[in-house]
């Protein structure tokens, strides 16, 4: 999400070398654009930026804490996280509708935030791949290839289904292609003193950990700087290898693996050994988080933020709403149901073959999607979305030119239909008019999938098919 016209009163920090926060944050003209160039890039609009970020950050993460426990305690089982996007979504369109300056008011309030979230989005779906060694020990070899075939042959499928159902619509409502669609951000490089920073941060706090376990209480709470800061340096490492490296590679790998490799390391020093620093790396006990449970308390606030940008494309949303919402629903829907007919025709475990099922959704929504459900293994949900984003980043250009899909519309819809937000990335740098289309389709094939999945008839067939 961009920052607005220097003439509406806000205007984008430069980025310093002292800290990454300045590339997401807007402040006041008021402070900002008075002086000269050195006072307006000075300490006081640093603070003010850093202040005016964690404002907007805290208020979309206690909305999104608030609503969970308003859900819980109502029973209610559908996504929290999901209503808060909706509501949201809503104000912003009847403040748009009634006081276009308000709207506008709300959304460059929120910008800090929602740039925050876009940044680190990588960081809050690793958790579950972390600890992945603990989740796929249960999961015999056979079933595993079963859930790999189901995984990349569901992928080309929904692909094709996705870019196929564009196209035949585009045929029947012959809507002309748009091009002036809003801009979509892009993120800056990592500097090195950033790197260092965090390297400092992880070797100060490994030591801490390995001289006294406990000094932060616990042993999860003791391990939680180095193992976070393990993960946000593979991030870093990961985000700046070179292209084709990332093919194989992907900065998600990374972070996982480092964090890992970090775990490895502690439990061979410590004697604790590797389960035991994983099972603190991921507590799920509020009162005792680890590095895993801090960054995963972030995916509500995911969620909520998708209300931004779909405001944000509205009127693309608006103009090819026939392409969009059909091929999003047609997409969603067989994919949910493909998986699970494949999986009971291949005889895969139901128990693994229900976890799978929103392999093309994003992981936020992926794992809300599979809470419907009993008996599911979410870190396997997360695996497998993971792994269905890094087949699409791979192969998603070179499939949908075999298959023909040339309409950007159809390229766009198509990636993020079956590849979700790691396809989308792959997709943006050579196919920027395809882009926009990309970051709609992402939102809104995890909110259909999650609004079908909430209907207990829908929930019922695709545990019947899955046996």
């Amino acid at each position: 999400m961009g920052p607005g016209p220097a003439d509406n009163g806000a205007t984008t920090l430069q980025r310093s070398s002292s800290s990454d926060l300045g590339r997401s944050l807007i402040v006041p003209n008021s402070t900002a654009g008075t002086g000269d160039a050195s006072a307006s890039s000075g300490l006081l609009p640093a603070i003010l930026g850093v202040a005016h970020l964690l404002v907007a950050l805290g208020i979309v993460f206690a909305t999104d804490k608030f609503l969970k426990q308003a859900f819980v305690a109502a029973s209610i089982k559908f996504p929290s996280a999901l209503f808060g996007m909706f509501c949201v979504f809503s104000v912003l369109v009847v403040l748009d509708t009634f006081v276009p300056a308000l709207a506008k008011a709300f959304m460059d309030f929120f910008a800090p935030a929602t740039l925050f979230i876009q940044r680190w989005l990588p960081l809050f779906y690793v958790p579950t791949l972390v600890v992945l060694p603990l989740a796929v020990r249960d999961v015999p070899a056979a079933s595993g290839l079963k859930i790999f075939a189901i995984t990349f042959g569901g992928w080309f499928a929904t692909l094709a289904v996705a870019g196929y159902t564009v196209l035949a619509v585009r045929k029947l409502v012959k809507t002309e292609l748009i091009t002036d669609a809003e801009p979509m951000s892009k993120q800056s490089p990592f500097s090195t003193l950033e790197i260092w920073a965090w390297a400092a941060i992880f070797v100060a706090s490994f030591g801490v950990a390995y001289f006294n376990p406990t000094a932060l209480g616990t042993t999860a709470r003791t391990c939680l700087p180095f193992l976070l800061a393990a993960n946000v340096l593979g991030y870093m490492v990961g985000s700046g290898l070179p292209s084709g490296v990332k093919k194989v590679l992907h900065p998600i790998i990374c972070c996982a693996l480092s964090a890992d490799l970090a775990a490895v390391a502690y439990g061979y020093l410590s004697g604790s050994g590797l389960d035991a620093v994983l099972g603190d790396y991921l507590t799920k006990a509020p009162s005792n988080p680890g590095a895993g449970d801090v960054l995963m308390g972030f995916l509500g606030s995911v969620i909520i933020s998708f209300a931004f940008s779909m405001f944000k494309q509205r009127k693309l949303v608006k103009r090819h709403a026939a392409e969009i919402f059909t091929s999003i629903a047609i997409a969603s829907t067989f994919s949910l149901y493909s998986t699970a007919v494949i999986g009971r025709l291949i005889g895969l475990e139901p128990s693994l073959t229900i976890s799978i099922l929103p392999r093309c959704i994003t992981v936020a929504l992926a794992l809300s999607i599979v809470s419907f459900f009993e008996g599911v293994n979410s870190t396997l949900t997360a695996a497998v979305v993971v792994l269905t984003g890094l087949i699409g980043a791979n192969f998603v250009q070179a499939a949908m030119d075999k298959l023909g899909l040339n309409d950007p519309i159809a390229r766009g819809i198509g990636t993020a239909s079956s590849a979700h937000g790691l396809g989308t990335a792959a997709l943006s740098a050579k196919e920027p008019e395809a882009l926009p289309f990309c970051a709609i389709a992402y939102g809104l094939t995890g909110i259909f999938g999650s609004l079908i999945c909430s209907v207990p008839a829908v929930r019922q067939s695709l545990v019947f098919i899955a046996g």
